[in-house]
């Protein structure tokens, strides 16, 4: 171990000086001042030494619990960090979780406006042309107007006759009255019930006596009559006919029917 400076100096000048005074001493005298020296130098290189290991000793000491502290400190942060992440990884669950609730939702919302935009739209008013005519119309009424005339195109004028029936009954004044009256009459005639036939044609002509289908109805009103044997009618239907639509085909029918009745 290292003497301080200091120390080394001071014992270097006592050597020195009981050198100079050697010659003053007998032998015994020298040694004993020689051993007297030493155990002075032996003495303070021990306290030094015991101050230097005391200051070591409580600075490891300090150090130590500095140590200590600090790895106390560093766990107390990992702790906190471990926790940190912990909470982060449940907050990043929660907030997948609220995502996918959220897009369910949205999903769910978007399916169910698309399904009320569908049901809107089945009761939503649709541009129908029928028989030269452009009028609004329910889609349930178009349905069952479609409906009933697909039965009488297939030949089943019974059927036919109770779907238009049934159809005029819920629609006395929409715009496919007048059309339905019209295969209602046809119906009837092809199964030969000409008194309602003709009934059904006469109010379609009086509702509506600009529609496209009043010059075929006045000319089949008239070939009922004539089924009837009601010659006279028959007549006056035809001459009705003409000269209310000279201009259409069942005029030019109408006259060549005249002519050959008697």
């Amino acid at each position: 171990m290292k003497l301080p400076v200091r120390f080394v100096a001071f014992v270097i000048a006592g050597l020195g000086f009981s050198a100079a005074q050697a010659g003053l001493f007998d032998d015994d005298e020298a040694r004993k001042a020689i051993l007297d020296l030493r155990q002075r130098i032996e003495a303070v290189r021990a306290d030094s030494e015991q101050r230097l290991n005391s200051r070591l000793t409580e600075e490891g000491r300090k150090t130590s619990e500095e140590n200590a502290q600090v790895r106390r400190s560093l766990i107390d942060l990992q702790n906190q960090i471990e926790a940190l992440r912990s909470e982060l990884a449940n907050q990043r669950g929660v907030n997948e979780r609220l995502a996918r609730e959220v897009s369910d939702l949205q999903r769910r919302q978007k399916d169910a406006d698309q399904g009320m935009e569908e049901r809107l739209r089945k009761l939503e008013p649709v541009k129908v042309s029928v028989d030269g005519r452009d009028f609004m119309a329910d889609p349930s009424e178009k349905r069952e107007f479609d409906e009933a005339l697909a039965v009488f195109r297939k030949g089943e004028f019974s059927a036919a006759q109770v779907a238009f029936v049934e159809f005029i009954r819920r629609s006395p004044r929409g715009g496919y009255a007048p059309s339905a009256l019209f295969w209602l009459g046809n119906a009837q005639y092809a199964t030969r019930d000409y008194k309602e036939a003709i009934v059904n044609f006469k109010e379609l002509i009086a509702l509506a006596p600009d529609h496209l289908r009043a010059p075929e109805a006045a000319l089949s009103m008239a070939n009922c009559q004539i089924e009837l044997k009601d010659v006279k009618s028959a007549r006056k239907t035809l001459a009705d006919l003409i000269k209310a639509y000279p201009q259409s085909e069942a005029a030019d029918t109408a006259k060549e029917r005249l002519s050959r009745l008697k």
